[in-house]
Parts: structure tokens; sequence; C-alpha cells
């Protein structure tokens, strides 16, 4: 197992756990949300500011990556770290989730996927050797093994079938990663929402032994109420210590139901994507900036919140700009979308560390059930 790499959970609660991963680029409080930096930038924000925003690690994107600008360039540049002036611990995906998206423009074969850029159409092989020479290239601190990651809803023979062959991918990653202090690598966890996949599937990587386990195949499709059933036992195959990571999620009650259910990291574009839109993500649930209700209104977006956005502008003007399509309307949602997320993370870790996260669930719930509140006067 990687040197240099160490988790300890502090506190439960239930199912819910709350401690630290200890890398050699610094240290990230668990539950974690890692803001997406696909092609080593998260959209619309410096790095510095999604630091400041709370952010203990990014996730970078493989696939993204080794097209444009490619791995080999980015490593005779110094590495993912310097070439997006981030100095603390990045998560890389293996690509496996984004060659499944291209549809027909890939082929799956035992020994890995040929697909086609969607960028201009070049040719490439993607095989679990090549995801972890990529990964290694970037300079990754967690790297993902090469999965296959079919769309639900799928038949259970396609599922167990697409499984077994990510098992074998994942011993053939660990072999490939070889030994590399101060780098973790993470298995990843299938077997869509059927019970003995999953706990299949997690006795094959606890045999082939991994530094962290993921939970993938969710998210893709199945819906919140399929998830969360998955999620009810899925974590307790896995290693108790461990970091758990949840791969695409989510929404805040997704994370919520997530964190509750023993979850330990998570990531999603969703805050950054939404930012762009004009959707606002608070405590009261989302808020829709383009809404000409909000022209008039001299409120923050957010009573109480400490994010720029909410800070020094008001509800109309972030309409203007949002309806404007000014790049500074993009910049100031983001950072309140990730802003938002991290308070959640932090609430999530301090209700764990006191034993009263039914508490802060709870709240949670009522607040987002009030909705936002409606302009006065």
């Amino acid at each position: 197992m990687a040197t240099g790499f160490d988790f300890r959970v502090s506190a439960t609660d239930g199912a819910a756990r709350t401690g630290v991963i200890k890398t050699p680029r610094g240290e990230i409080r668990t539950p974690a949300f890692m803001p997406v930096g696909t092609a080593a930038t998260v959209k619309a924000m410096l790095p510095e500011s999604v630091r400041a925003t709370g952010a203990d690690i990014l996730l970078g994107n493989t696939y993204h990556l080794m097209l444009r600008p490619t791995a080999e360039r980015i490593a005779a540049l110094g590495g993912l770290h310097r070439f997006m002036n981030w100095d603390r611990p990045i998560l890389t995906d293996s690509g496996g989730f984004q060659v499944m998206s291209l549809g027909p423009l890939r082929k799956l074969t035992e020994e890995g996927v040929r697909f086609s850029s969607h960028l201009d159409g070049s040719k490439h092989m993607l095989t679990p050797e090549r995801s972890m020479e990529i990964q290694k290239l970037l300079g990754s601190d967690i790297v993902m093994c090469f999965d296959e990651c079919p769309a639900l809803p799928a038949t259970e023979a396609e599922v167990a079938k697409s499984m077994r062959l990510s098992m074998r991918w994942a011993q053939r990653s660990r072999d490939a990663f070889g030994d590399r202090p101060g780098h973790a690598l993470f298995g990843i966890m299938q077997g869509g929402v059927t019970r003995d996949l999953r706990e299949e599937s997690a006795e094959a990587l606890k045999g082939i032994g991994f530094d962290g386990y993921a939970v993938g195949g969710l998210a893709v499709g199945e819906g919140q109420e399929a998830m969360f059933s998955v999620l009810d036992y899925a974590p307790g195959f896995l290693p108790q210590d461990k970091p758990r990571y949840l791969m695409g999620v989510g929404k805040p009650d997704d994370i919520v139901g997530a964190v509750e259910r023993g979850i330990d990291m998570m990531d999603c574009v969703l805050p950054s994507r939404s930012g762009r839109t004009g959707q606002a993500w608070t405590a009261r649930g989302q808020v829709n900036l383009r809404n000409a209700r909000h022209k008039d209104d001299p409120r923050p977006l957010e009573e109480g919140c400490t994010c720029p956005a909410c800070r020094g502008y008001s509800r109309a003007y972030l309409h203007h700009v949002v309806k404007a399509d000014e790049i500074i309307g993009s910049m100031l949602m983001t950072w309140h979308n990730l802003h938002y997320y991290q308070v959640l993370m932090q609430g999530l870790r301090d209700s764990i560390a006191a034993g009263t996260l039914s508490d802060f669930v709870g709240d949670f719930h009522r607040q987002r059930s009030e909705g936002d509140i409606p302009t006065t006067g």
C-alpha cells in the first residue's frame, strides 16, 4: 500500500464518519467534496479561489487531458499540479466513464477500449496499463483503476459481465501502478443495483488490495431511491479503514444521504455547471437568477453567506450579469455554489463529530422544504 498516504476516522454517527486523509501534498478532511477541474481548470474559477471555498482536493479528468493538451505535454511542463497552479492533492479518474459515454465511437474488448476522439476523430486505445501511465504522467496523488461503467438500465447479465471485466482490469491496473510512494490507487466497485454482484465486486477488490475504494456505477440513470438502496449496504462490503468514494455525486440531498450511509468522498460538476447557467444552490434549495423576480431585488443571494457573490452583490446585479451573459456572472455564481457545497461538507463533518447528524439532516431538509424567500416590498 502507498506510503505517505493514511486515512483515520476520528468520529462516527451511525454509518456516517468523519476523519482525515493524509497525503504528502496535504490533508483532506472527510467527508470531502471534490470540485471537478475537467481540463486542468475548475471553470470560471482561479485555483486560489477554489481553495478559498474550503476545497482540500480537486478532480482532474484522464480522458480529456490525454486528448488535450496530452499527458506527455503536461509531464514535460512539470506535472498537473504545476501546470494548473494547484499545490494540494489531485484525484484523477481513469477515463472509463467518459469513454463509456462515447457510445458508437468506442469499441470494447478484453484488452481495453478503442475509441475516436470527440474533438477531432483521432483514434486512441485506452487500457488499464495506458490509464495508469497517463495518470502517472499527470502526477495524480490519487489514481483510479480503469473500469467499465455500463449505463443503467441494463440487464443483470450485462451488469455482471461488465463488473467481472472491470475486476480483471482492476488487477491489471494494480500491477501496472506498481510501487509509487506518496501516490494512492483506488479500486472501483461495480455491480449495478444487484446486491450479490456488489458483494462479489467488493471481495475481488479486497483480494487485490487498494489504498481506497470507490462505489462506481451509480448516478448513471438509476434514480436517487435506487442509489440510496445500494448505499444502504455497499459501503459495508468495503474495508472500514479505507476511504470510500462515491463517484459523480451529486446534488446536495444526494451528498447528505450518501454521507449518512458511510461515504467519505464525492465529486460532481453540478455546482460549477449550475453556476454557469445562472442556477444557485442555497440552504433553501435552488434559485434561478434568470427569473425576472430578481431584477429589482436588493438582497444578497443568500443571507449570511460569506462568499464574494453574497457579500458584495445584490440579486438584482446577479440577475443582470447572468441575463447579459457577462463572464462575471459565471464567476460569482460558481464561487457561491462551490462555497455552499463546502459549507455543507463542514456542517456534515461538525455534526458527525458532535453526534448531532440527525439534527443537522433534519434542519437541512426543513430549510429546503421552505424554499426560497420571496421578494418583499
